[in-house]
């Protein structure tokens, strides 16, 4: 330090009358310590606020992008199943003969005798009964006297008329005698010709003393016994019947005075069912369409059929048509009256699609399928479902089979709503093929 500078700090300060200076290098100090301090601390506030702030935008982030997912729901997909070409429609049914004839009596009398009984094989025109019309031979008897007057008093007009006719030339007789004994000739001639039908008639009448079998078959039930008295007619009547022992029992007390079946005849070489197809089914039921027919006494054995007629008219009641479905049937196996199954294999022109039952999506505007498109949007389509088989349903019309179905939608699922499509395990679904298994075969129409 120079000599000047120590004797300027220790020389005591001059007094003086003028205004006294103030160091303004303190103050200096003091602000910049307080604005470093300032700094410092603003630093350290804005460190604070972001490593709190940063923390909570992520978790914000977080939990919008997991709220954002929850809310797409995640679903499995499924492709329809395709239909059979065939379908089997099962409809109950009877068995007929292919041909049914009940025979009745044409004329009175009393069973003179019968040649078969129940289960009997007939051919046509054999003799099944002869019945005795003792009347009837009498009335036959007196229309010949008769036939036999009126010949004789055509052979004494003749005679008469031909004498006239030689005498016309004479005078001798009348031209009046002449003309009435041509006329006495053609009367005779017309009585002739009425005694001869009214013979006819009675005869025609006795020859129904035989009854004969209309047609090859089998006597399946047989109503008279010998001595019986039966009436012509074939209203049935107060009739009787014959039980497997050969007695007659009647429907009511009494003698047996009206019209009776007396015998049965069916021809089962053929039988016949007649089934009555739902309308829907009406197009695809037409004559050459193969069936299956099974029967509860035949159990696991089926026997085969053929559509031969419809009736080409829906029923206006019951909205059916009526079908008659031929059986082969040589064994004779199949016996009228018995229940049967008609199963109809149908062919199907546009076979219809099968999907769960738990696809289904029931709204108030109808029942909906749930797709899902190529961007993963759900799709509410309306679709027109067919025959339900309980695990699974039939759809005639809304899907095609290259349409992705969620299985089990959820119920707050709505239209082009975006989904999650996963598989069973929880991953993404990978898969764009339709589903090439085969339908479930258990499906049928009853």
């Amino acid at each position: 330090m120079s000599q000047t500078e120590n004797h300027a700090n220790t020389a005591p300060p001059a007094s003086h009358t003028g205004p006294r200076k103030v160091s303004i290098e303190p103050t200096r100090q003091a602000t910049r310590r307080a604005l470093t301090i300032l700094i410092v601390l603003l630093i350290i506030a804005v460190v604070v606020a972001i490593t709190g702030i940063i923390p909570r935008l992520h978790a914000r982030s977080a939990l919008r992008e997991q709220t954002d997912s929850m809310a797409v729901p995640d679903v499995s997909t499924i492709f329809p199943q395709s239909g059979e070409p065939m379908q089997e429609v099962v409809l109950p049914g009877t068995i007929q003969a292919y041909a049914d004839a009940p025979i009745y009596a044409r004329t009175n009398g009393y069973v003179k005798a019968w040649y078969h009984d129940i289960g009997s094989h007939v051919h046509k025109g054999e003799l099944l009964a002869v019945i005795e019309t003792p009347e009837l031979d009498r009335q036959v008897d007196e229309a010949r006297a008769n036939l036999n007057t009126a010949q004789a008093n055509l052979r004494l007009a003749n005679v008469t008329a031909r004498r006239y006719e030689g005498l016309r030339n004479t005078d001798a007789v009348s031209k009046e005698s002449i003309d009435t004994a041509s006329q006495t000739e053609s009367a005779q001639q017309a009585s002739v010709v009425a005694a001869q039908q009214s013979m006819n008639q009675l005869l025609e009448l006795q020859s129904f003393e035989r009854v004969y079998a209309p047609f090859d078959g089998l006597v399946t039930a047989r109503n008279i016994n010998v001595g019986q008295l039966v009436d012509s007619g074939s209203n049935g009547g107060t009739g009787s019947s014959m039980n497997p022992a050969g007695n007659v029992s009647t429907a009511a007390a009494g003698t047996i005075n009206s019209p009776q079946e007396l015998f049965h005849v069916s021809s089962m070489d053929t039988v016949r069912i007649f089934v009555n197809v739902p309308g829907v089914y009406a197009p695809e039921a037409r004559p050459g369409v193969k069936t299956n027919i099974d029967l509860p006494e035949y159990p696991g054995r089926i026997f085969q059929g053929t559509i031969v007629r419809t009736a080409n008219a829906i029923d206006l009641m019951t909205r059916t048509l009526m079908v008659e479905v031929d059986i082969p049937n040589r064994r004779h196996e199949l016996l009228p009256g018995a229940y049967a199954q008609v199963h109809l294999q149908l062919p199907m022109k546009h076979p219809a699609l099968i999907i769960p039952v738990d696809a289904l999506l029931f709204r108030s505007e109808g029942l909906r399928a749930v797709t899902v498109d190529a961007q993963n949007h759900a799709h509410l389509q309306p679709i027109t479902v067919g025959r339900d088989w309980g695990t699974k349903i039939e759809v005639l019309s809304g899907l095609t089979p290259k349409d992705r179905i969620v299985n089990s939608p959820p119920d707050s699922i709505v239209d082009d709503e975006p989904v999650r499509v996963v598989t069973g395990g929880g991953q993404p679904d990978q898969s764009d093929q339709p589903d090439q298994t085969s339908p479930d075969p258990a499906g049928k129409t009853s």
